[in-house]
């Protein structure tokens, strides 16, 4: 069915058949959109033909097709065919013109810019029928506004546009407005059209140069004045205002070699603002004459076969007016190097100014303000700088190594100049370097031991270090072997002694200055140091140190004696007859006491024999300030004796020459006290006096815990009375040769 049919309606469109109708009768029916569904009443069919018929006219945008079923019943409802499903399409007529997809299009190309160079795209569309001559377009520049040598293209089929001409130049015209057509079937006159419009707008590009609106400026400005505007000024720039191609950038080519004077630009009005930085000097020149050159923010981009643009200057020439001026410090910052811990009052320079009128430091006087470094003093009169403190860079402020100092200059007019004095700190070689940690354990393994300095000052007086070992003797059993700048290992050179080892080892810096550090090396007998567990295992000069074996033989030994002891006490308990000391008795008798008083000085040898008869002797041992004779008391023994055939004791019965006893007199003879205490002193003795090698050892020491005070009764020594109200007659009646033991008792 044909779109937008005029009719007249109903109009037949189409007829099924079914081939049953020779057999039957046959009844057509229908359904679908169009019959009874929307669009409905736009078809139907009769029932005894099988006619479709249309009734009223078709949009085909609207509705571009429809699928209806047909259906074929006997009257008695019987279906002998299947259902048909059948199409009606809407063919398509040129109803509908094609319009743009934008009310305007805006585009922008730069300036200057070559022909081909695509611009952008207009978009039109159509609503007939895709892929028709109905829905062919095509596209044409109707108009150019302004009206001059067409300056853009547009293809007909795809609507890009481009750039035609080679001459764009916004300072001329700066937008184009095009008036676009667009028209179905193929561009044919008979086709449907729609009109469309384009802006162009030309983008701006540093073409143009900007230029100074006077070639010459003239200005004054007093001397010493600074951070001051002198002088404003203007260029014009044919390129758009406000973008990179024309904000002006000034810049001063020629008469500012001491920069005394910058240029900037003010971005708002884009001029030139000219200005003192540095205080200019009427005496030295009375006027200044500038070149001022000007560009642009953004790079130069000429047109094609266009001429190389030249740069525009102008000069200024400034006036300096002559104003009565402060003295002058040349130069304005002196800086003076002081080495570290100079002596108070060194002088380390002089800092003077000039009066720019007369040129000479004639009646100026100089002072530090208050508030800053104390570490310098500036005479008044001749400007001669002095330290006033040691300066020390480990000492509070001096740790910044400099300090600034503002110094004031004033002529005679009260008009004033400052200068600056920057003092700096040369490091010194003030310390010596010393080794931080002395202690250390080396075990069996002689692993060496690392010893590192550190000195406090700085290179070059600080590393790298040099290490010896001062005493010849340790150096000829120690050695030293570098490691690195700062450290060193120490270690023996051969199977050296187990004990303590103090090693002096002299360190000397970079600067020659020497510091020595006593190495404390406890060579241990050990696998690992904490098995010392801060014990001394050493071997000292004249010591000895005891062995196991040594220590077993000591043990077995005294087991041994001790055996002998009890031995000899049982064999001769059984027949010995003790006697009770009664208190008639003590008074002739040695009261043993804990406390001793100190005897008489005895100017004796360290050994003292005993009086003997035999070969075999006791000793005296003389230790520390006093001298002790060591008895020897077992079970079964006391100071008692008795003569017999058994076990002997200093008892109470005597032999008589019939061999009957007698009774004592609590006295006993000297011989029966020698034999009682000869052979057991003197075997005490005699083994006390032996090492674990059975050698007799020459200064064997006996070690004694403090007992309290010393007695009050006098050098009476081991031999003291027993109570202190009795009196003590009855010592001025020992025998003569009882005064050799008693010698061996008193104090040396």
């Amino acid at each position: 069915m044909i779109e937008n049919e005029m009719g007249p309606f109903p109009l037949q469109i189409q007829q099924v058949q079914s081939d049953t109708a020779q057999n039957y009768t046959i009844y057509y029916s229908a359904s679908g959109p169009g019959i009874d569904q929307d669009p409905k009443g736009l078809f139907y069919i009769e029932r005894e033909t099988g006619n479709i018929f249309a009734t009223r006219a078709v949009d085909r945008e609207q509705y571009p097709s429809f699928q209806i079923i047909c259906f074929a019943t006997t009257p008695d409802g019987y279906s002998p065919e299947v259902p048909l499903v059948h199409t009606i399409r809407i063919e398509d007529d040129n109803d509908n013109a094609p319009y743009f997809t934008q009310e305007l299009f805006e585009f922008s190309v730069p300036e200057n810019s070559k022909p081909g160079v695509i611009i952008g795209k207009v978009m039109a569309e159509d609503r007939d029928e895709p892929y028709t001559l109905h829905t062919t377009l095509k596209y044409r520049i109707v108009s150019q506004t302004p009206q001059i040598t067409p300056a853009f293209s547009l293809h007909g089929d795809s609507g890009v546009l481009s750039v035609l001409s080679p001459q764009l130049d916004r300072e001329l015209v700066s937008a184009y407005t095009l008036l676009i057509e667009v028209r179905d079937m193929a561009g044919q006159p008979y086709g449907l059209c729609t009109t469309g419009t384009a802006v162009i707008h030309i983008e701006d590009r540093n073409d143009n140069a900007p230029s100074f609106k006077q070639i010459q400026y003239e200005t004054r400005v007093e001397e010493n004045r600074v951070n001051v505007e002198v002088l404003r000024i203007s260029v014009v720039d044919l390129d758009e205002p406000g973008l990179p191609g024309s904000l002006a950038v000034y810049e001063i080519i020629k008469g500012n070699d001491d920069r005394s004077f910058e240029i900037t630009t003010d971005r708002s009005t884009n001029e030139g603002v000219l200005c003192v930085v540095k205080g200019l000097d009427y005496e030295s020149a009375k006027q200044r004459i500038l070149v001022i050159a000007v560009n642009n923010e953004a790079p130069y981009i000429l047109a094609p076969h266009s001429q190389q643009l030249s740069q525009s200057t102008c000069s200024v020439t400034v006036h300096v007016l002559d104003m009565d001026e402060g003295p002058v410090f040349k130069p304005c910052l002196l800086r003076i190097e002081v080495k570290e811990c100079e002596d108070v009052g060194t002088s380390i320079g002089r800092y003077v100014a000039e009066d720019p009128e007369t040129g000479n430091s004639e009646g100026i006087r100089y002072r530090i303000p208050p508030g800053q470094c104390n570490w310098i003093s500036i005479d008044e009169k001749s400007g001669e700088v002095r330290t006033i403190k040691v300066l020390d860079r480990d000492v509070g402020e001096m740790r910044r190594g400099q300090c600034n100092i503002t110094v004031l200059a004033i002529d005679r007019n009260g008009k004033t100049g400052t200068g600056t004095i920057q003092v700096v700190i040369l490091p010194g070689n003030k310390n010596f370097p010393r080794i931080l940690k002395t202690d250390y354990i080396m075990c069996r393994d002689r692993k060496p031991i690392c010893l590192t300095a550190q000195d406090g000052d700085e290179s070059p007086y600080s590393a790298p270090f040099v290490y010896r070992i001062t005493d010849r003797s340790l150096a000829s059993s120690w050695k030293i072997t570098r490691h690195n700048d700062n450290s060193v290992y120490l270690s023996p050179k051969g199977d050296l002694p187990f004990g303590i080892y103090s090693i002096p080892v002299s360190v000397t810096d970079n600067g020659g200055k020497v510091g020595e550090t006593y190495i404390r090396v406890n060579l241990c007998d050990c696998v690992t140091p904490t098995e010392c567990n801060g014990q001394t295992r050493e071997l000292r000069e004249g010591n000895i140190t005891l062995g196991l074996w040594a220590i077993l033989a000591m043990i077995l030994g005294s087991l041994l004696l001790l055996l002998i002891l009890i031995t000899i006490c049982g064999c001769c308990g059984s027949g010995v007859m003790h006697r009770h000391v009664t208190d008639d008795c003590a008074n002739h008798n040695l009261i043993i006491s804990n406390t001793e008083a100190p005897g008489e000085e005895v100017m004796d040898h360290n050994i003292i024999p005993l009086q003997n008869t035999n070969d075999q002797g006791g000793y005296g041992i003389k230790t520390g300030e006093q001298q002790t004779f060591e008895m020897v008391k077992g079970r079964g023994h006391t100071l008692e004796s008795v003569k017999g055939v058994g076990h002997q004791t200093l008892g109470s019965v005597k032999e008589g020459g019939g061999g009957q006893p007698v009774m004592d007199t609590c006295r006993y003879s000297y011989s029966e006290w020698h034999n009682f205490t000869h052979p057991r002193l003197g075997e005490k003795v005699h083994i006390c006096r032996q090492d674990e090698e059975q050698k007799h050892s020459e200064d064997y020491l006996l070690s004694y815990n403090y007992e309290g005070k010393g007695s009050l009764a006098g050098s009476v020594g081991c031999c003291s009375d027993q109570h202190e109200e009795e009196a003590l007659d009855f010592l001025d009646q020992l025998e003569p040769k009882f005064r050799t033991l008693a010698e061996t008792c008193v104090k040396r």
